[in-house]
């Protein structure tokens, strides 16, 4: 398996997971207190922080992606692993259609997680610039020092 999927598989996991593990305090304990709307609300920051950590930690775990189209590739993989989980849950746990979750979003909150997934999805390539991006774009043909043309270079 490609490096490429397998981090866009672990963003994904990651994210995903805390993301429930949000949802498990936000359900039961914020959403009567305040209302679904400002629950949502109040748990994107902590997401957003989330996914910037993570997108971090993703770019030191797997140096292969660290190329502008990589980056891209792992978290627009993540995003739509984390768009597929939400709408087959949604779907098959609450007896739904997808019409009808899709309707049912608050327009407030639902137009900031629609944001929210925007910046998941291109949160790794944003944090390149931290992590040693390669210099080449197309780096399966760049030459690197180690192994160029001719042969790998003394230091």
């Amino acid at each position: 398996m490609s490096q490429t999927i397998r981090a866009g598989l672990f963003y994904f996991a990651v994210v995903l997971g805390a993301g429930f593990i949000l949802g498990m305090f936000r359900v039961p304990f914020v959403v009567p207190r305040i209302g679904e709307r400002w629950a949502e609300l109040a748990e994107m920051p902590i997401t957003a922080a989330v996914i910037y950590f993570a997108a971090g930690y993703l770019l030191r775990r797997y140096p292969d992606i660290r190329s502008p189209t990589r980056s891209l590739a792992a978290g627009f993989l993540a995003l739509a692993l984390t768009v597929a989980a939400e709408l087959g849950l949604a779907t098959v746990l609450q007896n739904r259609t997808l019409a009808e979750f899709v309707g049912s979003r608050d327009k407030v909150s639902g137009s900031v997680y629609i944001a929210l997934l925007l910046a998941f999805a291109v949160m790794p390539r944003l944090r390149l610039s931290s992590h040693g991006a390669r210099v080449h774009e197309h780096d399966d043909t760049a030459p690197r020092p180690e192994r160029d043309a001719d042969g790998p270079h003394p230091p």
